[in-house]
């Protein structure tokens, strides 16, 4: 039998041991397993208590269990759900009890998701709305990822690839009554003003600037700095717990340290940097490198600095930025230990003054990086593209539109071509069309039992 013919099964909840725990088995050998274990199927979609027993009649647990005949089920097949105490006894009990029933295996990472994609129960941006709303950090993140999975996009991109598919009626029509004289003006005027509509709506969403899959992956903030300036020190103030190292011994972070945060739903990662100096020790050396590095790829750097004195032009360089840098950029000066008589008041715009030891100023600095997330990511409410493979179907897509409106008074053969083009990319932007090769990287990434 072919693996997409046989039965699955998986832990679809948290790690054993818990509460409770969830096993579900797609396949058309669900009912078998149920009646198998439970003695018998229950009312469709009600839950029913039953005392689970393996082929030999031992017992295994005292469950609830549910009954999803396909198509009417989350993955289009039949549907069968365990739920038990989730000690690891009564999972492995449960699991190999399963497993003894002919034509069953354990399912591999997305393959529940797979088979309701292939089955036509959601199509691939729901798909991948479902997988970001499995690793979503915060709350932002997570509505966004549920707005894919209600369909934000999928039903934007089918009215658009029917539409398109009208407009191609129109234009090959046209082809077929080319000897009619006017027919073929007729019927492409109508065709044309469809098409620069379609183009204009695709390209507004496309010129949203990828907000979105800014959001998807997060704002990397880089706290660098010369040694021993309270980098560490910062950090652990930032995560409200220790999470690095704090020594009054310079160079004590070689390596570089990450911690994520949820600024006010905004995913942050913080990255604390090892001091940036010259020095003879290797170690130290691949430290300053990696933080060197880092600090060029962060979307902002906190520049950690004592006193009131200017940060010269060698910091910026060192952190791979420009010396006509203004400050309020991409690079921010954080003057530490005010509480010792260094910088306090008024700060120029960009400048920051606190005493990472006390807390005093971390607040402000806080509220100022919520400030800069939400310019970051601008508004993704109403936002449609959430991955750079969306944005670049999208993107042909229209790049077809706009050729075939180029083309159409050259001859209608070849903008007809290009509307097929579009049509194709908005079909494999749903995954119904040649998606094969993306299908994998794409289901591989979720938890097993999904």
């Amino acid at each position: 039998m072919h693996p997409r013919d046989q039965t699955i099964f998986a832990l679809s909840s948290g790690r054993a041991p818990s509460a409770i725990a969830v096993v579900r088995v797609s396949g058309a050998q669900a009912g078998l397993v149920l009646t198998t274990l439970a003695g018998k199927l229950p009312v469709p979609r009600q839950a029913s208590r039953r005392l689970l027993r393996d082929g030999a009649g031992q017992p295994i647990d005292d469950a609830v269990v549910l009954w999803f005949p396909g198509p009417a089920s989350a993955t289009g097949e039949d549907i069968a759900e365990f739920h038990v105490h989730g000690g690891r006894a009564v999972l492995a009990a449960l699991l190999a009890a399963i497993s003894d029933i002919p034509n069953t295996r354990a399912a591999e990472p997305g393959e529940f998701t797979r088979r309701a994609f292939e089955n036509g129960k959601l199509d691939l941006t729901e798909a991948e709305g479902l997988d970001d709303l499995i690793h979503a950090d915060t709350d932002r993140q997570r509505r966004q990822a549920l707005r894919q999975l209600q369909g934000l996009l999928g039903d934007r991109a089918r009215d658009w690839r029917e539409r398109i598919i009208e407009a191609s009626a129109l234009i090959e029509a046209g082809i077929d009554f080319s000897d009619e004289g006017d027919v073929p003006a007729e019927l492409r005027a109508p065709a044309v003003k469809a098409i620069k509509a379609l183009h204009d709506e695709i390209t507004k969403v496309l010129a949203a600037q990828g907000h979105s899959e800014r959001l998807r992956d997060g704002l990397v903030v880089a706290i660098a700095g010369e040694p021993n300036v309270g980098k560490s020190t910062l950090m652990n103030q930032l995560a409200r717990r220790d999470v690095a190292i704090v020594s009054p011994h310079a160079g004590t972070t070689r390596d570089v340290i990450e911690v994520s945060l949820d600024l006010d739903g905004y995913p942050v990662t913080v990255i604390d940097t090892a001091g940036i100096r010259e020095t003879d020790d290797p170690v130290e050396q691949e430290g300053v490198r990696r933080a060197r590095a880092r600090a060029e790829d962060a979307d902002l750097v906190l520049w950690l600095a004592e006193g009131e004195g200017p940060v010269g032009p060698e910091a910026m360089r060192s952190l791979g930025k420009s010396e006509d840098h203004r400050p309020g950029g991409s690079v921010w000066i954080v003057r530490n230990k005010i509480d010792l008589g260094g910088a306090g008041g008024a700060e120029p715009a960009g400048e920051f003054g606190i005493s990472a030891s006390r807390g005093d100023g971390i607040p402000e600095l806080v509220d100022a990086l919520v400030k800069f997330a939400a310019n970051f990511f601008g508004t993704t409410e109403g936002a449609l593209v959430t991955r750079a493979r969306q944005r670049d179907l999208l993107r042909q897509a229209s790049d077809s539109l706009r050729r075939s409106l180029d083309l159409v008074e050259e001859g209608e053969e070849l903008a007809a071509e290009e509307l097929r083009a579009a049509a194709y990319a908005l079909g494999r932007l749903l995954g119904r069309v040649d998606v094969e090769d993306v299908l994998g990287a794409i289901f591989q990434k979720f938890c097993i039992g999904k």
